[in-house]
């Protein structure tokens, strides 16, 4: 074999391991998917939102009348009886300081009612005098009438004279008595906050019971203090009496109607309770969520339909999931919803077709956070690509992901 000869055949079969190798570099290879069977099962769809628990009916003890509050001696959690149950005693509030100006009226004013009471017992004094005098002349006035030396008119005169006089006297004693009350008021307006204590014997106190039976849920004002008419003292209510608020977007809250069951999780307990929705509210409000949206939410109220043994550890305020189920059947054709993709305006999904993928139009009904309702286009036990990629295409060959691991 010549040179030439042998350099063409070297050459010849280093370009056919060259072309073997590009081809098999090239040669279109099975893609590497998740598979799931589509089959029959349970769909439950449901709007979830965080709640909280709440007493049904909290009752708000509240301060009559403005004064000092005694110290509550309860503790939260404390049980009341009705009626019987001492809850708080109110007591009067102490005078203020007198500043110098204030102070130094009130002295003069002291002052001016002890003149006047001066005053007056100067006046009940003459009006004694003017009475004895009268009287006096009156008893002059019968001893001559009887002797025919003065006339019947000089007598009345002396009578009228005697009776206005009694008059006058028991007109000066009030002055005298109005005198005194007013001095009194006076030297009340210079008790000091430390001498008003002194002289409190005993508690003329406002005492407040409890109106209702139940627990305190919460003391607005534990310490003794000084509280104004109408001030809240303590909340109370009955903790075995629970229902659930949980505000929804109003655009979910559309959806939901009264009677509908509600599921209740992450609520601390080991199995999930069940309620149903008592009501909506009609009327919505702002709410500012964490990123700073303003958002319009509805309160729905949720009746826990489990028994009281099975939750007896919730209480008021405490933090609740719910999911309020709007439709569910306990068998439906389904795909996990990531097995689900667009296609023009239609949904489709990737079915296996003897090893290929294979496009399939399908109609999807009820949809959940991670499942979708087929109503048409496949049938029960057919192979769907969970997860199809954009190397998934129409005719690819498939392969089962756990195959080439």
């Amino acid at each position: 074999m010549t040179v030439q000869r042998r350099r063409a055949v070297l050459w010849g079969a280093l370009v056919l391991l060259l072309g073997i190798g590009l081809a098999y570099a090239f040669w279109p290879r099975p893609v590497a998917v998740d598979f799931v069977l589509a089959g029959e099962g349970p769909l439950v769809v449901t709007i979830g939102e965080e709640g909280e628990t709440r007493v049904r009916d909290v009752f708000v003890l509240s301060a009559p009348v403005t004064g000092y509050m005694r110290r509550i001696e309860h503790d939260v959690g404390d049980l009341l009886e009705a009626g019987l149950t001492e809850v708080a005693q109110i007591e009067p509030i102490d005078p203020t300081f007198l500043d110098v100006r204030s102070a130094t009226q009130a002295e003069a004013a002291v002052e001016a009612a002890q003149a006047a009471r001066s005053l007056a017992v100067a006046e009940v004094e003459m009006a004694a005098a003017e009475l004895d005098f009268a009287e006096a002349e009156l008893e002059r006035a019968r001893r001559l009438i009887a002797s025919d030396t003065i006339s019947e008119r000089a007598l009345d005169d002396a009578e009228r004279v005697f009776r206005t006089k009694r008059a006058a006297l028991s007109t000066a004693e009030a002055g005298l008595r109005m005198r005194d009350w007013e001095l009194e008021r006076a030297r009340a307006e210079l008790v000091s906050p430390a001498t008003a204590q002194r002289s409190y014997d005993a508690c003329d106190c406002v005492v407040m019971t409890s109106p209702v039976s139940g627990q305190i849920l919460r003391i607005h004002q534990e310490s003794e203090g000084v509280v104004t008419s109408g001030q809240a003292l303590i909340d109370i209510g009955n903790p075995r009496d629970l229902e659930i608020v949980v505000d929804l977007l109003s655009e979910d809250a559309v959806k939901v109607e009264a009677g509908q069951r509600v599921i209740i999780e992450d609520w601390g307990g080991p199995e999930d309770l069940q309620g149903r929705v008592r009501r909506i509210e009609p009327t919505g409000f702002t709410k500012v969520s964490a990123l700073g949206i303003e958002e319009q939410r509805v309160n729905v109220i949720i009746d826990i339909t489990d028994p009281p043994e099975t939750w007896a550890r919730l209480g008021h305020g405490y933090r609740v999931e719910v999911r309020i189920v709007l439709w569910e059947s306990d068998s439906v054709l389904k795909v996990p919803l990531t097995a689900l993709f667009r296609n023009g305006g239609d949904w489709a999904v990737f079915v296996e077709d003897g090893g290929r993928a294979r496009r399939q139009a399908v109609t999807v009904g009820r949809r959940t956070d991670l499942e979708a309702q087929v109503l048409d286009g496949l049938e029960d036990g057919v192979r769907v690509v969970l997860y199809p990629s954009d190397r998934v295409v129409e005719g690819v060959g498939l392969t089962a992901r756990d195959d080439t691991d």
